[in-house]
């Protein structure tokens, strides 16, 4: 029986379940893949460092290079854009498949990884870059690839959806929820790639790219975070029946007679009613609509150590059977052509929240500003909060569906206006 050495950069929270898994299960991945597994070695910075899995000494390297030169397999898990390009480039060099989990390298240089893979006749397998352990990039390259996506709404980052949630059933101000977050564990200690949307962000090029087979990279992507989210933000959504997610949207659309992708990420008001409203605390979930199969949820664990490996080695098992049975390992080269269009053609709807003088004519002069852009509204909510010094009312407001452009610009203009205090939020509505 064929032997395939593989090689591990990393060994963090994933990379330390990925190697207890080749060991411990070593049995049931022969009779899976038809070849025996050899973990060959583990690359690290500091072979003394504490980790999760006491794993056996002699498998400790600093020397990433030389391991990667002896292996069929390589699995990539350091993060970050260097050394693990240049380490996954020259595995490819040297004719070993690469298995990764890297969303921000894939999205910086993917175009040019699969290129490199495809002509070496080697495998680059990316399934745990997107949502953990919920298996979708396969399904969206290999099981729809018959059919035609139309759209890919996603929650993909477990940290701002844990925050979220906790606004919306605890009431917490954002700061609070990402303390908390933080002291359990789903936030680091410098969340800035998540709650700025940097990871959702790299995860929705990597979807977008498979779902419209073309290559989009981070710049392709509209980035808004979550910071600006306050509770009065949760509980004004609250009443009007919806609920605050951190989207990650690839949608095809027309635009100026030009038919292209959108590819954007920010806050997102969803009524309660639509499926990915339901995704509490640190899940993900991916809601893909396509022409002939209608609506599909994907929805499972998004983030940690076990729920990532096994995401990791769904991949390592799919090379490891080909390997085993020989033939051409390259990965589906982009075969569309769609534009990355502006966020400024997209068609959305806006909630709008207003603090604003609480007089007679103000609510017919903020009208006649949406009136004057083609901006219709759907809904209107008002709370005065008055006082003997300072008379003051929120206007709340839901438009129908309208270019982001005139949205944006309607905006604009209402902050003009002398009877408005000031404009208090801002958010995309979907699902209505």
């Amino acid at each position: 029986m064929k032997t395939l050495k593989v090689a591990l950069l990393g060994c963090g929270n994933v990379g330390s379940q990925v190697a207890r898994i080749l060991i411990d299960d070593a049995a049931d991945l022969t009779a899976r893949t038809g070849a025996r597994l050899e973990l060959a070695g583990i690359a690290v910075r500091n072979p003394e460092a504490p980790r999760d899995v006491e794993l056996p000494r002699e498998l400790f390297t600093t020397d990433a290079e030389a391991l990667v030169e002896s292996a069929d397999i390589v699995i990539e898990l350091m993060g970050g854009l260097e050394p693990a390009r240049t380490l996954i480039l020259h595995a490819i060099g040297h004719g070993a498949s690469v298995v990764t989990g890297n969303k921000a390298l894939l999205a910086a240089d993917g175009a040019a990884l699969y290129e490199k893979a495809d002509a070496a006749g080697v495998r680059l397998a990316y399934e745990a870059a997107v949502a953990g352990a919920i298996p979708i990039l396969g399904p969206i390259r290999d099981s729809l690839s018959g059919d035609r996506i139309t759209r890919v709404l996603g929650i993909v980052n477990g940290t701002t959806n844990y925050i979220l949630d906790a606004m919306d059933t605890t009431g917490a101000q954002f700061a609070d929820a990402l303390a908390e977050a933080q002291r359990l564990g789903y936030a680091e200690a410098d969340p800035t790639a998540d709650v700025e949307g940097h990871d959702a962000a790299a995860k929705g090029a990597i979807l977008a790219s498979l779902a419209f087979h073309t290559t989009f990279e981070m710049a392709n992507v509209s980035c808004e975070g979550i910071t600006g989210v306050t509770a009065e933000d949760i509980a004004a959504a609250k009443d009007a029946g919806f609920v605050i997610k951190l989207l990650a949207i690839a949608e095809k659309l027309e635009a100026d007679g030009t038919e292209g992708v959108s590819v954007r990420v920010h806050p997102t008001l969803l009524p309660r009613t639509h499926p990915l409203a339901a995704v509490h605390g640190a899940f993900n979930a991916v809601f893909v609509e396509a022409e002939n199969a209608g609506e599909l949820m994907f929805y499972g664990q998004g983030a940690g150590g076990t729920p990532t490996a096994s995401a990791v080695m769904g991949d390592v098992v799919t090379v490891a059977r080909r390997l085993a049975l020989g033939g051409h390992m390259g990965v589906e080269a982009a075969s569309g052509h769609f534009p990355a269009l502006p966020k400024e053609l997209v068609t959305t709807s806006y909630s709008i929240g207003l603090d604003v003088a609480d007089a007679p004519g103000v609510l017919s002069a903020v009208a006649q500003v949406f009136a004057d852009h083609g901006v219709s509204i759907e809904t209107m909510r008002q709370k005065s909060h008055s006082d003997a010094a300072n008379a003051s009312a929120e206007l709340r407001f839901v438009t129908h569906r309208a270019p982001e452009a005139a949205l944006a610009a309607t905006v604009e203009a209402i902050k003009g206006l002398d009877v408005i205090n000031s404009v208090t939020s801002v958010l995309r509505v979907e699902g209505v």
